[in-house]
């Protein structure tokens, strides 16, 4: 079945950076839109960034310009670059998949999510 596990979360003081991975399995990894989303405490999840099977990529404008998504297809993994982090990234991030290989959105909604990992930036 389809597994997408996060790793790579964590705290970092604000002006820090983290890099998150997303392994996948169970499907055509490089058929497959992959993204990352975000929920903070109370509110909706988000669109952060999403990259198609040709590698186009498309971010939140509040993160366009600090983050930056990229996929290895040998390896059947996804990241997420976060630089310049804010108070405000603070949230759950999720890797998800989408089986629209090149008309996926930032504003989703992906088939296949994972369990999310946790991103702390301290005010």
């Amino acid at each position: 079945q389809v597994q997408l596990v996060e790793s790579g979360g964590g705290s970092v003081q604000a002006g820090g950076s983290l890099r998150l991975s997303c392994a996948a399995s169970g499907f055509t990894y490089e058929k497959f839109c992959m993204g990352w989303f975000r929920q903070a405490p109370g509110k909706e999840r988000e669109g952060v960034a999403i990259i198609n099977m040709g590698g186009r990529t498309s971010y939140a404008d509040s993160v366009r310009g600090r983050f930056t998504i990229s996929r290895d297809n040998a390896k059947n993994t996804l990241y997420l670059q976060m630089n310049s982090l804010k108070p405000e990234d603070t949230a759950v991030y999720y890797c998800a998949a989408d089986p629209r290989s090149w008309s996926c959105s930032v504003n989703g909604p992906p088939e296949y999510w994972g369990q999310g990992t946790q991103v702390t930036v301290p005010s």
